[in-house]
């Protein structure tokens, strides 16, 4: 199969939240990369900014371009800078997977999103024995051993949704010009601007998985990787369409 995946992790998290989705690429002989995002993982203690993010999805994309269409998926934070990163005239990817993106980042609710980020930041471990004790309640023990094998980046929550604040996702969706399939939990609490996103992408599909939550690919990896498989699968199979 020809074509290329790039893995985009969410905020505090790092590449190793991608291990299953790696294995399961791999296996199906799918070439992909996981970099970590500024801030994150073996780049910890480097400035966040959507910038230097923007320039991490690049180098990824282009180191895998010589494989054919490049499928970028990101989740949560992830999925938001992926969107971001493809409405630019200068990115090429051949699809979009965006999970758990479909809030809006902006106004009053990432504002008190923010707020409550500060308050945690307070804590005399910066949150961090919080953190822990969310992930070990909401994980499984494998999500949970691959979200903290890369290290927690507790400390980049504030600069990053600050960061956020100055990207408009909706008009993001609406400047892609190739498919957008956005895959959502059907508990994640981030699904409140769903259709409206869905209207604003030119070719936008939706796949949610059941019973699932806020970090799906860690909650519900198998039918993540499916989804994943099945997205990369359908553009390898346009591609060679198109090359007849």
């Amino acid at each position: 199969m020809s074509g290329a995946v790039v893995l985009v992790h969410g905020i505090r998290g790092a590449s190793t939240i991608w291990r299953q989705q790696m294995a399961a690429l791999g296996r199906a002989g799918i070439p992909a990369l996981a970099p970590d995002l500024p801030g994150h993982g073996t780049r910890r203690g480097t400035d966040f900014t959507v910038d230097a993010a923007m320039e991490v999805i690049d180098r990824a994309a282009e180191e895998l371009s010589d494989h054919g269409p490049v499928l970028v998926a990101g989740i949560s934070l992830g999925g938001y800078l992926t969107l971001h990163w493809a409405a630019r005239p200068s990115s090429r990817p051949a699809g979009v997977l965006a999970a758990s993106c479909c809030t809006q980042p902006r106004g009053v609710g990432l504002a008190l999103y923010r707020r409550t980020a500060e308050v945690i930041a307070r804590l005399p471990d910066g949150g961090a024995r919080l953190s822990d004790t969310l992930s070990r309640r909401l994980l499984p023990p494998e999500g949970y051993v691959d979200l903290t094998a890369g290290g927690v980046a507790v400390e980049v929550m504030v600069p990053g949704l600050t960061a956020m604040a100055g990207v408009d996702t909706e008009r993001d969706i609406r400047a892609i010009g190739v498919p957008v399939w956005f895959v959502n939990g059907s508990r994640d609490h981030f699904r409140i601007h769903e259709r409206r996103f869905l209207r604003a992408a030119r070719d936008g599909r939706l796949v949610l998985i059941p019973r699932a939550t806020h970090l799906v690919s860690l909650t519900h990896p198998v039918a993540f990787n499916r989804a994943l498989l099945d997205i990369a699968g359908s553009l390898s199979r346009s591609a060679a369409t198109m090359v007849r």
